[in-house]
């Protein structure tokens, strides 16, 4: 018998506890108003299939119920995603069904075969020795005849029993050989029809391909059918679009031809029209092919995000070559690695921002690209320089650095195709038209700052710089929402989650706000329910992709709160193809969890200079010849109405605040400091405070904290740099002997907890205002107020720069980001309102 269970039950005092414990949830494919009920599937067994099963057990030497258990086996790991199944079996009539487990992680279809049989007699085994006896005898002559109704997998023999309803709440499926027929019971809320048919198709796919080759590998092959394969591949690919046979920069070009005077960007009191925008990036392309930028030729931007910038990113596009973002305040290290990577010719800056910049050039030598200040670009005369380049659309557009796992960034390469389609997808689903206005947030080097850029003015929008003080000042952001009429507005879940905060404090009428998407880290339901609550009217789209599939792949739009457990991923765009496969590859049975891969025009071409990260990850699609296929390492599953249902990752990537972080890059880095011998870093999460990074490190001696967090901030931007370093002699270590992250995880945790009252540890009590202060920063560290005293240090407790900006809403503006930076301990920053409160009220006591 095997039991799958649609969730986890109330642990129970038999085997099914066990059963519980070990299972994974088979996910529902039926309709949210299915009733709850039994339904069948038959389906016949062909005489070629059952006489070839009958032989494979006979030179296996074992019986045919052990054959079908091990491509039972197969299936069911291909539904749950997990290579161990746990199966129940019944050793005879009138016998307990007991647990019983198999792993189809071996190498052969022959071991499997083996393990299953194992697995048969095992659960024969039975309290009462004669009773054992009889079933191992039964087992010996007939392994069929130890299985019995009303077992999940039942090999009845010859004679199909009839079906069982599936009454029991915690079974769902259950599949019946007879040797001429194969039938599927199911509950009728949890698998549909169409999923029970599609079971049983995969039990004799899974026969066949185990009994073909049983020197295979068992895993190998796909089980989906021809109907259901064809769906994946085609049914659940973005709707086909023809592209224009043109270029980004080329539609932004059209419209400053024939609307010159409409206002293309904004940032503060400075506006450029469509004209100014275009002469100005005519400029910058006449400057950088003046001096001799060639096709695809990295041209780096150290900018703020200004009109220069601006000017810039489409001057690049126009001169042909490819754009590379880095933000002035990242180290020299850093800056010198990537434009070193990249093979950078040029780097355009301006001043002011060139700090760290001249510095890794100084460091590069003969080696360095090209510095241009963006003024002397304008201000140059190159008119007999035509900035009308032919761009094809397979040529490279842009390049991003994400964090890689070998200590190294690596740099995604996109290109134009895939750029102009990810901008149209934008347009479309976020509704962006000639009268939108687009609020561009997003720092330059996270790649969503490029679509807020450039995707309104193909239609003639308007975009809005949004100053990073700005942003970091949410009453002022939101004011500035109203102010500046924006119509369309993309943030991480983390930064909405603190507007809605403040509109749920201060209603704001919003009433050119039309769409706001939410992007770089998976949004919890509960900031969906609260944005629906605050805006009712406004839609929310999900959205999701990778850097390396030239943004955004899915968009889910939401005009209300989903039924689903999870917020869903949504369909895919136009020109995309998602699938979810398994390791080698092959599409999953729908809802099965499998590994998220795209194919199609979103694809980028690879890492720049970086062959070997490229072939693990930009592979053939074996779907569709000819096209490349990008794996993402997300994990996620099919839901019945053809969206995604996202599950998080497998290996060391994290995202916070929305940058993909590599935790490998981050250990890589912390191995430089003298004497650590190991490093882990995991992701620590509490209730209102989000994740936060956590670095243990091994040596034989503490670092001072300070020296460590300098050593990471001069070679990683301050995103990667832990907040929380933790001192061990030795890292604790797993069973194989590697680094035990669960227990790192957990002891993470731990540090973190209240180590008593306030002023247990001889600290002073505190005082009316900072017990006040205490209640606003105990929720935000997720620790209990009694855990704070006068000296507490909020970023040290824990705190970052977006819980600082929480801190700030809730304490209403009395203080400022920059005097909270600058008064980081409790009762420095309680002094500082104390003195605030004094001057404008005659009790140095009153709340603030």
């Amino acid at each position: 018998m095997t039991t799958v269970q649609e969730t986890d039950p109330t642990p129970q005092v038999d085997w099914r506890a066990v059963l519980a414990s070990g299972a994974t949830a088979l996910a529902r494919w039926a309709g949210g108003s299915a009733a709850a009920g039994s339904g069948s599937h038959v389906e016949p067994v062909p005489a070629d299939l059952a006489a070839v099963v009958r032989r494979v057990a006979h030179d296996h030497g074992v019986g045919v119920g052990a054959v079908v258990l091990a491509a039972h086996a197969r299936v069911l790991a291909a539904l749950t995603g997990e290579a161990e199944t746990l199966t129940a079996l019944a050793a005879g009539p009138g016998h307990e069904p007991r647990p019983c487990r198999v792993d189809t992680g071996v190498d052969t279809g022959s071991a499997l075969v083996a393990a299953a049989h194992a697995a048969l007699v095992r659960a024969a085994a039975a309290p009462d020795p004669e009773a054992t006896d009889r079933a191992l005898a039964d087992l010996r002559s007939d392994p069929a005849a130890g299985l019995w109704p009303p077992t999940v997998l039942n090999t009845t023999g010859t004679e199909d029993p009839g079906p069982d309803p599936v009454d029991d709440a915690a079974t769902v499926l259950r599949v019946v050989w007879t040797g001429t027929v194969l039938r599927v019971d199911h509950r009728t809320d949890v698998l549909d029809e169409g999923a029970a048919a599609r079971i049983a198709g995969y039990h004799l796919t899974a026969l066949r391909q185990l009994t073909a080759d049983p020197a295979a590998a068992p895993s190998r092959g796909c089980l989906l059918g021809p109907e259901e394969l064809a769906f994946q591949v085609d049914g659940l690919a973005g709707p086909a679009r023809e592209l224009p046979d043109r270029r980004p920069h080329d539609l932004v070009r059209d419209r400053a031809a024939t609307h010159p005077d409409d206002v293309a960007v904004v940032r503060g009191e400075e506006a450029w029209t469509y004209r100014d925008l275009d002469e100005r990036s005519d400029a910058i392309a006449r400057a950088l092919l003046a001096r001799g930028l060639g096709a695809e030729d990295v041209v780096a931007v150290v900018a703020e995000r200004t009109l220069g910038w601006a000017s810039c990113v489409l001057g690049i596009l126009k001169s042909g070559g490819a754009y590379l973002p880095l933000e002035p305040h990242f180290p020299a290290d850093r800056i010198a690695t990537v434009l070193t990577r990249a093979g950078a010719r040029f780097v355009l800056t301006e001043p002011g921002a060139a700090t760290t910049l001249d510095e890794a050039l100084a460091g590069l030598g003969t080696a360095a690209p090209t510095r241009l200040l963006v003024a002397d670009a304008w201000a140059e005369d190159h008119a007999g320089v035509d900035p009308r380049v032919e761009v094809g659309p397979e040529r490279l557009a842009y390049l991003y650095f994400t964090s890689g796992s070998t200590g190294e960034p690596k740099g995604a390469m996109c290109e134009q195709a895939g750029m102009l389609n990810h901008l149209l997808a934008k347009i479309e689903d976020m509704g962006i038209d000639e009268h939108s206005v687009v609020a561009q947030t997003a720092p330059q080097c996270f790649d969503i700052s490029l679509w807020q850029l450039v995707a309104g003015w193909l239609v003639g929008a308007t975009t809005v710089l949004v100053e990073q003080e700005v942003v970091l000042d949410v009453p002022r952001f939101v004011d500035l929402l109203a102010r500046r009429r924006v119509s369309v507005a993309q943030l991480v879940p983390s930064y909405l989650d603190v507007v809605v905060s403040y509109l749920e404090q201060t209603p704001v009428a919003l009433p050119d706000l039309r769409r706001v998407a939410v992007t770089g880290e998976a949004v919890k339901k509960e900031l969906v329910v609260r944005w629906f609550a605050v805006r009712p009217d406004v839609p929310l789209v999900n959205a999701y992709g990778l850097t390396e599939t030239s943004d955004d792949t899915n968009h889910e739009i939401l005009f209300a709160v989903p039924d689903h457990e999870r917020i869903p991923l949504g369909p895919a765009v136009r020109n995309v193809r998602v699938y979810v496969v398994d390791p080698e590859l092959a599409p999953v049975p729908l809802g099965a969890p499998g590994e998220i891969v795209f194919s199609g025009v979103c694809v980028g071409r690879g890492y720049v200079n970086d062959p070997e990260r490229t072939r693990a990850a930009f592979v053939p699609d074996p779907l569709r010849p000819g096209e490349r296929l990008y794996r993402s390492g997300d994990h996620g599953r099919w839901l019945p109405d053809g969206k995604l249902d996202f599950l998080g990752r497998r290996d060391h990537q994290v995202k916070i605040s929305g940058f993909r972080i590599e935790i490998g890059e981050i250990e890589n880095t912390m191995l430089r400091g003298p004497g650590v011998r190991d490093a882990a870093v995991v992701v620590s999460e509490r209730p209102g405070r989000g994740k936060q990074l956590v670095g243990f490190y091994g040596a034989p001696a503490p670092i001072a904290d300070d020296e460590l967090r300098g050593l990471l901030a001069a070679s990683l931007p301050h995103y990667m740099v832990p907040p929380v370093l933790h001192h061990r002699d030795v890292l604790p270590v797993t069973a194989n002997g590697k680094i035990d992250r669960k227990t790192l995880t957990a002891l993470a945790l731990e540090l973190d907890e209240p180590t008593g009252p306030a002023g247990s540890g001889g600290g002073a009590p505190l005082t009316s205002t900072e017990r006040r202060l205490a209640g606003v920063w105990a929720p935000l560290l997720g620790v209990d107020e009694d855990a704070l005293t006068p000296d507490t240090h909020f970023f040290e407790r824990g705190g970052s720069s977006l819980l600082a900006v929480k801190m700030a809403v809730r304490l209403k503006k009395a203080v400022t980001l920059q005097e909270i930076a600058a008064h980081p301990v409790l009762a420095d920053l309680a002094a500082l309102l104390d003195e605030r409160a004094a001057a404008s009220d005659p009790d140095p006591t009153a709340a603030p």
